[in-house]
């Protein structure tokens, strides 16, 4: 829970000094995101104590000039790597993306079935009915999930909406345990 403070300190600190020089940091990370994703080796060197500090940033260094990080984006992953906190990087990225996704008004979430995919009708009700519920445009994914019997699961930030087979099933068992 305490590194979820601090990586939220910085997420917020990384996104006003992105607006004081009209930097889209979220844009970056998430660019930066996806080839960490891609590549075991960059997420190994980064990671890992295995490398000193001066290993990591002429690394990243390489890495940010192919993706065309603005100066803020680079000194910013520099410093926590100076710091030693680098393994922060995710669950600040994470923060990232959450704050800017509520100044742009809308949230993610998923949607989890027994099926391969959800019907894109049932979907948009699912959506119409959060936006109307918490006044924010929802973007949900599906995933399959294979616990799950029948029904869906949404999750949208703190939300939770259980309409799983399995779930009613637990429900009546435990009200007629409790009788």
């Amino acid at each position: 829970m305490k590194d979820q403070s601090i990586a939220k300190v910085y997420a917020k600190s990384f996104l006003e000094l992105g607006d004081d020089k009209k930097i889209k940091i979220a844009d970056e990370m998430i660019k930066f995101t996806e080839v960490i994703n891609k590549s075991n080796d960059l997420e190994n060197v980064l990671f890992l104590d295995v490398f000193t500090s001066e290993e990591k940033k002429a690394i990243f260094s390489e890495v940010a000039k192919k993706l065309n990080l603005s100066d803020l984006s680079t000194q910013a992953v520099q410093y926590l790597i100076d710091e030693k906190r680098i393994g922060l990087l995710p669950l600040i990225i994470k923060e990232i993306i959450v704050i800017d996704d509520e100044r742009k008004g809308f949230m993610r979430g998923t949607i989890e079935g027994s099926e391969i995919q959800i019907d894109p009708a049932f979907k948009s009700k699912i959506e119409s009915f959060l936006k109307t519920k918490l006044g924010r445009e929802p973007h949900l994914d599906y995933v399959q999930n294979n616990k799950i019997s029948a029904g869906y699961k949404v999750t949208v930030e703190d939300l939770q909406l259980d309409a799983s087979l399995d779930n009613q099933l637990e429900q009546f068992k435990q009200s007629i345990l409790t009788e």
